[in-house]
Parts: structure tokens; sequence; C-alpha cells
């Protein structure tokens, strides 16, 4: 067998709703374990570093500001992802993996505008200004919204699925409009200091809590996304039994 055939086999194993829970409760202990172990830790020194000369203690902020702003693009990305799994290979969990991250996409995002206003304010002299990336953040934020009302409106889940799987493609587009939105448009934010290819232009004192942190806030959506799809496939079997009890009723009582 190769090696492409074996992770297809595996892929395919998954699809089953009751091995992928199986595989989930296993899993799900250890990286919320880790994930608090990662937080406490990058908590800690986010509190016993010294503040910035120029920021302050308002830098502080930063090691919530910025995982959440990651986790709120990679939270989409995942969505995406999901969402070529219902279009093109059908896949039986992806529409389940891309309805159950929506809502934490919108929580990390909500709290990268939140976190990212508080920062501004001492910074900026405002707590908010229209330029392109917080906008594109906010219309990502409003995507997210969106998106949560569709698959609460819909009836037919597998139209929904369909549905809001293009919807999460052509939404796609914002998020490296928000990527590169400060290198192409001149805006008060600053230019990523992180991801860089010629390195990161951050102080190691600063860089080391923001990495723990953002590798706890990564474990802590993963954690919380497998949870909510291992509940929103117990939910689907639910649903698919009281409607067939309800056939049952109904047509022992036509009889």
């Amino acid at each position: 067998m190769t090696e492409t055939s074996l992770t297809i086999s595996k892929l395919t194993a998954l699809a089953n709703p009751t091995r992928f829970i199986a595989l989930a409760t296993r899993i799900i202990p250890w990286l919320a374990a880790i994930s608090a172990l990662c937080l406490i830790a990058g908590v800690y020194l986010s509190f016993t570093t010294e503040g910035d000369y120029q920021q302050g203690e308002t830098v502080r902020i930063m090691y919530i500001h910025v995982p959440a702003a990651w986790l709120s693009m990679m939270c989409y990305t995942v969505m995406a992802a999901s969402a070529l799994g219902t279009l093109v290979w059908r896949h039986p969990l992806a529409d389940v993996s891309a309805k159950t991250a929506a809502p934490l996409g919108a929580a990390f995002t909500f709290l990268a505008l939140v976190t990212g206003s508080l920062w501004g304010k001492p910074m900026w002299g405002t707590w908010w200004v229209w330029d392109a990336r917080l906008t594109s953040v906010f219309i990502l934020f409003l995507m997210y919204l969106g998106l949560i009302a569709f698959n609460r409106a819909m009836d037919d889940p597998g139209r929904a699925a369909r549905v809001s799987a293009i919807m999460i493609l052509v939404g796609f587009v914002n998020i490296p409009i928000i990527k590169f939105s400060v290198e192409w448009w001149n805006t008060l934010h600053q230019p990523a200091s992180v991801m860089r290819l010629d390195g990161p232009t951050i102080d190691p004192e600063f860089l080391r809590p923001l990495l723990i942190m953002a590798i706890g806030f990564t474990l802590l959506f993963f954690t919380l996304h497998l949870t909510a799809m291992r509940n929103e496939i117990w939910r689907r079997r639910i649903s698919v039994m009281r409607r067939h009890a309800a056939r049952t009723a109904q047509a022992g009582g036509a009889s």
C-alpha cells in the first residue's frame, strides 16, 4: 500500500462518526490539559516580563490580542478546508467541522476586536478607526455571524451544508485581505512583526510569552472544536431518532 493510499484509508476511517467520537474522546482530555498548561505558563510570563519602554504596561494586551487575531483567521481557514471537504470529497464530517468552527471563530474575532480597541485607545488616541485591517476583521466577524444565522435558519441539513460551503469559500477572499492589508494600504495598524521572511522583529523577551500564548490558544481552539463536533454528531443522531420516533408514532396512529 502506498503512503497516499494509507492516508486516504485513515481519512476514510475517520469519516465514520462513531470512530471519530471514540478518537475525540481520547484526544480531548490531553489537548485540554496541554492547552491549560501553555495558557498558565503564558499568562505567568506575560505578567512577569517588563513593560515596553514606549507602550508601558499596555503591551500586555498583545498577549491576548495577537493570538486571538491569528485564531480568527485560522478558524476561517479550517472552515474553508471543511467546505472543500463538503463540496469536493463529500466527507460526512466536513459540514460538522465547518458548522461548529463558526461560533469559535466569531468568539476569537470578537476578542481580537475588543482587545484591539483597548490597545488602540492609548496607542492611537481612539478606540476605532476604519482602516483596512480593522474594517476587514470586522467584516470577518459579520461573516461568522451570518454563517451561524444561516445554519440555524435552514431546515434541510443537506442543502444548508452545500450552500454554507459555497458561502464560506467565497468569503475566504477576505483572509488574504486581512493578512496583507497593512502592506497594500497605508493603515494605522503596525505591519507583521513575528511571521516575517527575515525573522521576527519583536524582542525575545516579548516573543517567548507571545508564542506560548499562541500555542495555548491554538490548542484551546482544537479542544473546543473537537468537543463541539462530538456534541454536534450526538445532536444530529438524537434529532434523527426523534424524527424516526415521530414518524413511527404517526404511522401507528394512522393504522
